[in-house]
């Protein structure tokens, strides 16, 4: 990174910096006090993308995201994007050169509903820059765009941007996976934890849905002739809450209930969701073969298992030599120290790691409220991410990464079992 990178005029809008949006909107940009031309330029990219809602269900809005995203890209990087449409879905790739040293991943869909733009309006005010997806993560797609944009030769370098993150990536996976195979690392611009700190591990997830099957009867006239799916639900809810290992970081969850027709009517059908997130793959693998092992305790009742593992877990062996790398080079730069953090929460960056990639996650925005009603970035972090996420990758590029210690993953496993 060159030193002027981020320096510059104090005019709150830089005369190079895009002008989106009406005259009013351009000057939220600089609402407070003035700031350098490369932060009001990312500031102004930011809130563009904001301001293209995207969410996940709505291919149609996907796609106009897509767009809006690749021609940031083209305009900064100068050069247009690959469009991948799997399934309806459109996924954005840039590769420079084989682009096969590092991988830089993220995705361009939010969890929020067309039209929350109008009572979440993209706004700034004392440093803090406010809008649906700001954090998650639109902040992180420019500040990839822009530290890439300051690299002097991206060559070896890939950007992966996808379009459906937020429902557990069902048509990336495949290609998300098939890019950090060919990549010796794979950075990841999700949000920032609590006051900066990088993702060094994620849990893994697994969803499940039991369902169980019994008889129906009359619950007055004869309900011994039924057989209770709603009271084999419950044993089978007990038998699944049970696996949980707290000591060990795991988690398993019953959430989403439903069973049974009238109130007067013994249930003949009931089903429940299950939430797993565990640490370890040894962990993620025992409470998969434990949920596809239940079986009915009343007689006459069967249970069948839908789902399986969705995301490996990110350990921290993946991470390990890339957060010590991140750390030598912010002390080099002089921005404050990095701290890590292990999150429940899954990424994109499971799936790397899960390949056997080094993987270094949280890499974007610094701020909060994913999510939420207050999701919202602190604009004086930018240029400093910017600056760390450029040197990584230049010293990537010059040095690889080594392969961590250990990061073996299960393959995509699902399940579809009955037991009587």
């Amino acid at each position: 990174m060159h030193a002027g990178a981020f320096g510059g005029s104090d005019e709150p809008v830089a005369p190079g910096a895009p002008q989106y949006g009406s005259p009013g909107e351009r000057a939220c940009h600089s609402k407070g006090a003035a700031m350098p031309d490369r932060t009001a330029a990312m500031i102004a990219d930011i809130q563009h993308l904001v301001r293209c809602e995207s969410p996940s269900d709505d291919l149609d809005a996907v796609a106009r995201s897509a767009d809006t995203v690749a021609e940031m890209g083209e305009r900064l990087l100068g050069d247009a994007p690959e469009r991948l449409t799997i399934d309806g879905r459109t996924h954005l790739r840039w590769r420079f050169g084989d682009g096969d040293g590092v991988l830089l991943l993220g995705h361009h869909d939010t969890v929020w509903p067309l039209s929350t733009i109008v009572t979440h309006p993209a706004s700034i005010e004392d440093g803090i820059l406010r809008g649906p997806g700001s954090f998650d993560m639109k902040a992180g797609l420019v500040i990839a765009f822009h530290a890439l944009a300051a690299l002097p030769d991206r060559d070896g370098v890939t950007l992966l941007i996808t379009g459906d993150e937020e429902p557990g990536s069902p048509t990336s996976r495949t290609l998300i996976e098939e890019e950090a195979r060919r990549c010796a690392a794979a950075l990841v611009l999700e949000a920032a934890g609590p006051g900066g700190a990088l993702k060094t591990a994620r849990k893994g997830v697994s969803r499940y849905e039991v369902h169980v099957r019994g008889r129906a009867a009359h619950a007055g006239l004869e309900p011994e002739q039924g057989v209770n799916a709603t009271v084999e639900l419950s044993h089978q809810i007990q038998a699944v809450a049970e696996l949980a290992a707290p000591d060990l970081g795991t988690t398993v969850t019953p959430t989403r209930m439903r069973g049974g027709t009238t109130s007067n009517t013994v249930p003949a059908h009931a089903s429940f969701m299950v939430d797993v997130r565990a640490r370890t793959v040894i962990e993620q693998q025992r409470t998969h073969d434990s949920i596809l092992a239940l079986v009915p305790r009343i007689e006459g009742a069967a249970v069948s298992i839908e789902g399986g593992i969705n995301r490996p877990p990110m350990e921290a062996a993946a991470s390990a030599a890339l957060f010590a790398r991140a750390c030598r080079i912010a002390e080099r730069l002089g921005i404050r120290a990095l701290e890590s953090i292990s999150v429940g929460g899954a990424s994109d960056g499971n799936y790397t790691a899960g390949v056997g990639t080094p993987t270094l996650d949280g890499l974007g925005a610094v701020g909060g409220g994913a999510h939420a009603d207050d999701e919202h970035v602190i604009v004086a972090e930018l240029p400093d991410r910017t600056r760390l996420l450029t040197a990584l990758v230049a010293e990537l590029l010059a040095s690889p990464a080594p392969s961590p210690a250990s990061a073996s993953a299960p393959a995509p496993a699902s399940a579809s079992a009955a037991r009587r």
